[in-house]
């Protein structure tokens, strides 16, 4: 074999090889589909699916695989309204394109095609978007995208047209192809938009809290409760019955809690909501936690810390067996801080078991089981099944009772990493914590890794924050025991990218403490906080409240913030 042989590009795979090799079709229906497609001269794809020998779904699949075009499900997606209205229903119908995100921050229109090689279809909505707004594309497939155009085009898709709607009963009847179809009611298109609003504002839950006249929706966005819409009482039914159906509810039960799950694709990427209805006074309370696994996986070195509390860390995670203890109030963080420990330890030559309640963002490699009461699985009997899974990692959700604890330690000390979570106030108060619960010193010395105990603060809005320089309480907090006299500090101020609340996402402020055989000793013989404390600085061991100013002087959050988050009353001694 010469040299030019050796270098010969290999022949690219045809659609019909590729799909009898992932067993899609067979000979028999190829050979069909191909003498079909020489009579009739359309693209052999589209001959398959109107044979009915393959379904779109699946065609969209093996040719985005084949191209390495990302795709998207248009039955469960919902698009963007700001999207839609960037390309006319004419436009869309003619190139079989549909807008579905538009990202103002990248100022970016994203369309989904079935076809993302047509560049004259890419050409003729970049002339009407204009020249600053990049187009970007996503593989559908062509009876998905021509429904969706049906379904979205014509129909009020803004929170407050289908307000007005619902209100004075005006539809335009010329511009929608109106059926008895889901989509035509409004209620149905009320809940799509509300999720797909508060997914945009990155928000963390939605609250649907029926009064005794009203229906109040809010949402929690960066940690705080924000009211949206106020909402007539009339609604109500119709919108608890929509969020029932998608969360496979029982619609009849009103009088008993339920818990369940929706899934959707909202503005271009895979959304899950956990459900929970709650009987109240005046009605069903119903809860959806929003989460986005897009953001809910942050790589270890995007959680915040700094170089020298990262190193510490990852030694942390490099000590073959123990537990590592993540503590914190609720909704400070743990969930998504172990996930991004897991995440940095996930690889092949590991196994990774989890027992979570429940499994909020499903990882590739790792097995999660969610807790089951009904099929008397909780976390302790749990940790003794997946004990017999041959695990090298344990993540158990939360420690709640002496059992779990018992069982925890029991299987770091057999030679496994465990990873979990405890609510305590700070690094140091895992140990008179794990006391209480009936641990006894002797089995926490030498088996605790470490702790980290964290905190979640807003970070101000890098476009609207404001300048100044402390003056007296402030200042004194500030160049407490500082080598650096810091005089520029930042404030909130409230601009349109902020929702005017001067603060936009969230960060973490960590404590990471690291137990060794000095602190081992200690705890064996139940010495005091006190002393704990003392020896943990001795070693380097920097409080929460470090961080936090730490994050003040560096313009990523203010003062104000911090001092609703963290006790800074030590400082003022």
């Amino acid at each position: 074999m010469n040299a030019a042989e050796k270098i010969k590009p290999k022949k690219p795979v045809r659609l019909g090889d590729l799909l009898i090799e992932k067993g899609y079709v067979n000979q028999d229906q190829l050979r069909i589909a191909l003498i079909e497609q020489k009579r009739r001269g359309v693209p052999l794809g589209k001959i398959l699916i109107d044979l009915g020998f393959i379904s779109e779904a699946s065609m969209r699949d093996v040719l985005g695989e084949s191209i390495g075009q990302e795709i998207v499900d248009l039955t469960a997606a919902i698009p963007d309204p700001d999207a839609i209205k960037m390309i006319p229903k004419n436009v869309a119908r003619r190139y079989k394109i549909l807008p579905i995100i538009y990202d103002e921050e990248s100022k970016s229109l994203t369309i989904a095609m079935s076809d993302t090689f047509n560049i004259v279809a890419i050409d003729q909505a970049a002339a009407l978007v204009g020249e600053n707004i990049e187009i970007r594309t996503m593989l559908a497939g062509e009876a998905e995208i021509e429904h969706a155009i049906d379904q979205f085009y014509g129909f009020e898709l803004s929170i407050d047209g289908i307000l007005h709607e619902l209100e004075t009963g005006e539809i335009d009847y010329e511009t929608a192809s109106f059926d008895m179809e889901e989509y035509s009611q409004p209620l149905v298109r009320l809940v799509d938009a509300i999720l797909a609003d508060a997914v945009k504002r990155d928000a963390s839950d939605i609250h649907f809290e029926p009064e005794e006249n009203f229906l109040r929706v809010r949402y929690r966005i960066d940690g705080v409760m924000r009211q949206f819409r106020t909402l007539h009482k009339n609604y109500w039914s119709g919108i608890s019955v929509r969020i029932k159906v998608m969360a496979d509810l029982n619609i009849a039960e009103t009088r008993a809690p339920q818990d369940g799950r929706i899934s959707l694709s909202l503005i271009g990427r895979h959304i899950d909501f956990r459900v929970s209805s709650q009987p109240t006074s005046y009605g069903e309370n119903i809860v959806l936690r929003v989460l986005d696994k897009q953001k809910g996986i942050v790589p270890l070195e995007k959680l915040g810390l700094d170089e020298k509390s990262l190193i510490k860390l990852k030694m942390l995670m490099a000590r073959p067996e123990g537990i590592i203890l993540v503590t914190g109030p609720t909704g400070s963080g743990k969930t998504t801080t172990l996930y991004s420990l897991l995440n940095y330890l996930n690889n092949e030559s590991v196994n990774i078991m989890t027992l979570e309640d429940p499994v909020e963002y499903p990882m590739p490699l790792i097995r999660q089981t969610s807790v089951n009461e009904a099929a008397k699985l909780d976390f302790a009997n749990g940790i003794r099944t997946i004990m017999r899974q041959d695990p090298d990692i344990i993540l158990i959700g939360e420690i709640r009772d002496d059992e779990t604890a018992e069982m925890a330690l029991r299987a770091a000390m057999t030679g496994h990493q465990v990873y979990s979570t405890l609510h305590t106030n700070s690094a140091i108060g895992v140990i008179p914590r794990l006391l209480d619960i009936g641990i006894a010193p002797d089995i926490m010395a030498g088996n605790i890794i470490g702790v980290v105990a964290q905190r979640l603060v807003r970070k101000l809005c890098s476009h609207c924050k404001q300048a100044y320089e402390p003056e007296g309480i402030e200042a004194k907090i500030i160049d407490y025991q500082s080598p650096d006299k810091t005089k520029t500090l930042y404030k909130a101020n409230g601009c349109s990218k902020c929702a005017d609340l001067g603060y936009k996402g969230r960060i973490a402020l960590m404590e990471i403490l690291k137990f060794d055989s000095e602190i081992d000793e200690l705890i064996s013989r139940k010495a005091s906080m006190r002393e704990l404390l003392i020896l943990a600085e001795k070693k380097g061991f920097q409080p929460i409240s470090n961080d936090a100013i730490a994050k003040v002087k560096q313009g990523i959050t203010s003062l104000d913030e911090i001092s609703r988050i963290v006790d800074l009353s030590d400082r003022l001694d």
